[in-house]
């Protein structure tokens, strides 16, 4: 240890009441700091894995069309019109080939067809309304992992039985329906057909829970009166959710049909993380220069008391260079004894808090340990306290011994 060194530890030592204070202000801005931006990714990620429970990353499909705003009559004039959507079939043309285009993006990963059915549910008196979904049952565990969130029954039987049907844990609470059970579907153009309740799910979102079930490709087909061909959606995954946009662009020029992001879906949820992203990041980094100025003031107050020892060591032949390396290594030291011990905290917090259970959409608290966001915290509070060091270090350099001594 140099004597900067020991003159630095003097300074932190000689007055503990000062250093503690410093340290705990960096300790709690640290702590609060690593907890909030964990916070922060817990809700995005469980924002996103709800999202992607019924949502894949883009969904292509066959957009409304608005007439136009002027037409011409059978005189050949133009005439103004109140422009409209043209009631059309949503049908996509050729979805096989649609789908064999979409397969060759080195981007995408899965890509499933999809008929959604208005559908009324049937048990005895009771009748509830809702969307069933056809699927082809491999594809569609790939894409929304439907397994994982499977209470009662096999997902897999939805494969062998044509007449199988997975249902929401709402609609078998309302219906009172368990494994087995036969469940009546009236669709929009009036076809009824039984199903057998295969497999029962809950994705903590109550809307879906109550309203959603699963049933094959070819069933969906024939509840609309539909053939084999008709499709409405046919969803795809891409390696990252982030360029789903990106992509969505670009399948929107290859396929002629409309395609859009899950962003561009979930516009509303979107904007709701972004706001709530730059609040949190506000506040955490506000509370990290609230930190980093009660170190600034406590070092200038040291300097402050301090100037006839500063004086003194300058006219023993120290140079500025040596009484910035003296405050500095003060600032650094109290940085690192705060960062430690708010990094101890934050992981404690975390560590209690991923272990509550809230109910409802979220279930557990949605928090865990984010590696990144504690090496950023550390970094950030390591700069913050450096500078809050070298500021008054620099005023400290400056001094002229000369004058001080003669005062």
């Amino acid at each position: 240890m140099n004597i900067n060194s020991v003159i630095a530890k003097t300074y932190i030592f000689s007055n503990k009441k000062l250093t503690a204070v410093a340290v705990l202000g960096v300790l709690l801005g640290m702590s609060v700091y690593i907890f909030m931006n964990s916070l922060l990714v817990g809700f995005d990620k469980s924002s996103n894995t709800s999202i992607f429970r019924n949502t894949s990353h883009i969904r292509v499909y066959k957009d409304d069309q608005i007439s136009k705003v002027l037409i011409k009559d059978a005189n050949e004039n133009y005439i103004i019109v109140n422009p409209k959507v043209v009631s059309n079939n949503n049908t996509i043309i050729n979805p096989q080939m649609i789908i064999e285009t979409i397969l060759k993006q080195k981007e995408v990963t899965v890509v499933t067809p999809q008929v959604n059915t208005s559908v009324f549910y049937n048990n005895g008196k009771s009748q509830i309304s809702g969307l069933s979904v056809g699927i082809k049952p491999d594809e569609a565990n790939l894409m929304y992992n439907i397994k994982s969130f499977m209470v009662e029954g096999n997902f897999d039987l939805l494969k062998s039985d044509p007449n199988g049907i997975v249902i929401g844990s709402g609609i078998s609470e309302k219906m009172n329906l368990e494994i087995s059970d036969n469940l009546n579907l009236t669709s929009s153009k009036g076809v009824n057909r039984t199903f057998k309740v295969v497999g029962i799910f809950k994705t903590n979102n109550s809307i879906t829970d109550k309203t959603k079930s699963y049933i094959n490709l070819a069933a969906s087909q024939q509840l609309l009166k539909e053939g084999n061909s008709y499709i409405t959606d046919i969803n795809v995954n891409v390696i990252d959710p982030e360029i789903a946009e990106k992509v969505a662009a670009k399948l929107t020029q290859l396929t002629g049909y409309k395609a859009e992001g899950w962003k561009e879906a979930n516009a509303t949820i979107m904007a709701t993380n972004k706001m709530r992203k730059m609040i949190i990041t506000f506040v955490s980094i506000t509370i990290l220069l609230v930190a980093g100025f009660g170190i600034y003031n406590i070092l200038n107050m040291t300097v402050s008391q301090k100037i006839n020892d500063i004086a003194i060591l300058k006219a023993m032949g120290f140079k500025g260079k040596d009484v910035i390396r003296i405050f500095v290594t003060q600032a650094i030291s109290i940085g690192i004894m705060g960062v430690v011990g708010g990094v101890i905290i934050a992981a404690i917090l975390i560590m209690f808090l991923k272990k509550v259970y809230l109910g409802g959409d979220i279930g557990y608290f949605p928090i865990d340990y984010e590696p990144q966001k504690f090496i950023q915290g550390v970094l950030i509070g390591l700069v913050i306290t450096f500078f809050a060091g070298y500021i008054p270090a620099k005023k400290a350099a400056n001094v002229d011994p000369v004058e001080i001594l003669r005062k």
